[in-house]
Parts: C-alpha cells; structure tokens; sequence
C-alpha cells in the first residue's frame, strides 16, 4: 500500500510537470498576425490563401505594411515558410523572411504610405513542396 501511493504521487509529479511545460508553449498558439505585427494598430487588408497550407496576411496600421505567412497545415513542424514586402520599384526596400519555421514566417514590415508594395509568401510540406505567391502587380496603392 505504501509503494502504491509513493507510485502515485510520482505520476501526479509527472504529470504537473508535463502540464506546466505544455502550457508555457501555449503562447507560440496563441499569438495572431495583428499581435506578432505589433499590436492592435494594425489591421488586416488583404489575405492569400497557400493552398491548404498556410495563409499570407497582409496588415496595415495607416503608415506601415506587415506581412505574416500564417501556417495552418504542418503547425507546430518546423517547414520552410516565407513572408515578403516591398515598396513598388524599389528593390532597396525589399525585405523578406524565409526559414524553416513552426508557426509563421515574419512579421517583415515596409513604410510606404501613398505607395504602391508587393508582397507575397510561401509555405511548404515536410517534403519541401508547397505554395508560393507574390502580388502580381503593384498592389494597395495610395
């Protein structure tokens, strides 16, 4: 009888620990594009769907442009997703983040108010296929 609550306290102990450490990884989860952008300032504009693998969020808070590739298959596996933003015709203001990547690729952000941007992104599967998409055109000028 001794043994068996001595084993069952240990399980308990066990099972505190793997409860604590889950929820210290909640956070990752819990964020939203908004959030990882910076805050409630910035606002969705525009999304474009990867397939069923990710969706490319694009944000605005009245001055600057974020991107967040957002996974929605494979979450929690690290695959090579990729986040891009770029003020129109100007090659200097391209930023990009690509990397293997659990969650979500970015945020990269631009200033370009009463400009025209291109933005864009891509996800993969394990096997390295996936999606990619970029704005074909100058895009959310002005």
């Amino acid at each position: 009888m001794r043994m068996f609550k001595q084993v069952a306290r240990l399980g308990l102990a066990i099972t505190a620990i793997l409860a604590g450490s889950l929820t210290m990884a909640a956070p990752a989860n819990a964020a939203t594009p908004a959030s990882v952008c910076g805050g409630g300032s910035y606002k969705v504009i525009d999304t474009r769907g990867l397939g069923n693998l990710a969706t490319v969020y694009l944000l605005y808070n009245g001055r600057t442009n974020c991107v967040v590739t957002w996974k929605t298959a494979n979450v929690g596996t690290k695959t090579v997703t990729k986040a891009m933003v770029a003020i129109w015709g100007q090659s200097s203001s391209y930023k990009v983040d690509m990397n293997a990547y659990a969650y979500y690729a970015g945020p990269v952000k631009v200033d370009a108010p009463g400009k025209c941007i291109a933005w864009g992104g891509s996800a993969s599967r394990p096997d390295n296929t996936g999606h990619n998409w970029e704005a074909p055109s100058p895009s959310h000028c002005g």
